[in-house]
Parts: C-alpha cells; sequence; structure tokens
C-alpha cells in the first residue's frame, strides 16, 4: 500500500517544470495542500496568514518569490502546467503533464484533509 508520502512523490516526480516570467506571483495565492505536504513547510503565525490573506497572497511568498519552492504542494507544481490552470504569461513547460497525472493530483486532493497554506 502507498503511503500518502510515496503518492506525493510519485506525483511531483511526473510533473514538469518550467521557467516563470521573472517577479510573476500569480499562482502565489492563498492554496490549500494536504497535511502531509504541509508537514514540510516551514511554520507561520497567526499574523503572518492573516496579512497573506488580506493581501491574497501566499503566506510563503517572500519579496523574491516562493520561499519555499523545493516542496511547494502539488497543486502549485501542477499550476502552468496543464491547460486547466494555464499561466497567464503564457509560460509552460516543453510538454504539458499527462492528463491521468493531473487527474491522479486531483484525485488526491480531494481524498485528503487540505489545510490552508
Amino acid at each position: 500500500m502507498n503511503t500518502n508520502r510515496d503518492i506525493i512523490a510519485r506525483l511531483r516526480s511526473n510533473i514538469p517544470s518550467f521557467e516563470c516570467t521573472p517577479g510573476c506571483h500569480d499562482c502565489c495565492g492563498p492554496v490549500t495542500t494536504s497535511s502531509e505536504e504541509m508537514s514540510r513547510l516551514p511554520v507561520k503565525t497567526d499574523a503572518e496568514h492573516d496579512a497573506a490573506l488580506e493581501d491574497f497572497s501566499c503566506v510563503h511568498l517572500g519579496p523574491n518569490g516562493c520561499e519555499v519552492y523545493d516542496e511547494r504542494p502539488l497543486i502549485c507544481r501542477l499550476f502552468g502546467t496543464t491547460p486547466n490552470l494555464a499561466c497567464p504569461n503564457s509560460c509552460r513547460p516543453k510538454e504539458m503533464v499527462a492528463p491521468e497525472i493531473e487527474e491522479q493530483v486531483h484525485e488526491y486532493i480531494a481524498s485528503t484533509r487540505q489545510v490552508l497554506v
């Protein structure tokens, strides 16, 4: 039986990466993530969360971009790799994520308790 950690690792390995427009943070709004993914992120204070929500941004977005890029949640990784979550700046990987992987990401999200990052 696969653990959530195994599922996350497998899905991450199947989501292509790509170069973003420098300074763009269009995908860095508040997102939800599984508790497994959340456990990999630094703990933020209630005040930091409140400030991020007020700005409608991610609590892990710093002045130079994502401060947790290597551990960013699956939904963040999926952004820009599928027509369903297209980048508004037309950035994309050479090959988009396979539809079955996108579906598996959404199934994982739907099957786990999600918390606000």
